[in-house]
Order: C-alpha cells, then structure tokens, then sequence
C-alpha cells in the first residue's frame, strides 16, 4: 500500500485491504472491503457496507455511500457521487430527528468494467451493467444495460458508436 501522506488517511479498524491498494492524502474508509491493486485517489470516502473490487480505479473528490458494490476493473471519474436513499429526509413527520431505523438503504451496483465519468451523480437503487459507460457529468436515474453508453441529465441511451446523435 502507497501512502503518500499516511497522517491524512482515515482508515477506520474494520476495513479490509486487498494486496497492492494505493491510498493519496485524505481518504476516509469504513466498514468497506477494498480489492486488490485498487487505486483511491485524494478526497474519497467510502463507506460501511460497500465493496470494491479488484484493480478499480477510483478518482478524487469521490464519494461511495452504504449500500454500493462495484465490480472488478470499474472506473470511477473524479467527483462522483452515489446516493442510496429514494426520498432523503433529516426529520420524520412528526419533527423527529431521523435515525438508522427510519429508512431503507438501496443497494446500487456497478459491474466489472463499468466507467462512470467525472462529475457525475448516480442515484439508488438501480445497476449500470459490466462494460457500460456513463459520460461525464450525467445524472443516472435507471438501470444502464451492459456495453452501452449513457450521458446527460437525466441519462440515456446514446447511439452504439457513443459519438453521434440519431
């Protein structure tokens, strides 16, 4: 494991690193499995529950909420966000404080060799299928079939060259 400032890391006990991951300057981790040969860049932080495959390669600036798998080889563009709530709420009706107990986390899933390019959002609940590729700064409201391209807000489908459009 590279660290490149070890002071600035946030590597909680019960975090289980695979051979090989390389860390950069304030990473924050918890609770999360990280697979061998992954590469975390500066600014990230991953949550309980999530699991990285092998030689990922995770940008700067990211965030990996509970509830997230991504599979082996994925590329995750720096400053991208995951979300694992459908309708996020700090109280409850009655003015209460929400807890643990008052919501369901929704699981999102990236498969083997899925790109997520830089800035954007993927939203809960939904699986962006091995191969595929989301553009930059695109917002994923849906499922992303595998192999294919997605960009724009909210994303689509774009033609199978990913370059034109009909």
């Amino acid at each position: 494991m590279t660290e490149i400032f070890p002071d600035t890391l946030r590597i909680a006990a019960d975090v289980k690193l695979g051979k090989g991951v390389t860390m950069h300057a304030f990473v924050n981790l918890y609770g999360c499995y990280i697979g061998d040969e992954t590469s975390i860049g500066t600014f990230v932080e991953i949550q309980k529950g999530v699991r990285v495959g092998a030689r990922c390669k995770i940008s700067s600036h990211s965030f990996i909420c509970e509830g997230v798998r991504l599979g082996d080889g994925v590329f995750i563009g720096h400053n991208v966000s995951f979300t694992n709530d459908h309708y996020p709420r700090a109280v409850n009706a009655d003015g209460s404080l929400k807890t643990a107990a008052d919501w369901v986390c929704q699981r999102t899933f990236v498969e083997d060799g899925a790109s997520i390019g830089s800035g954007s959002t993927i939203l809960s609940g939904i699986t962006i299928g091995a191969g595929a590729m989301v553009g930059a700064g695109s917002v994923v409201t849906r499922d992303v079939p595998p192999g294919a391209v997605v960009a724009g807000n909210p994303a689509r489908l774009l033609p199978s060259d990913g370059f034109t459009n009909s």
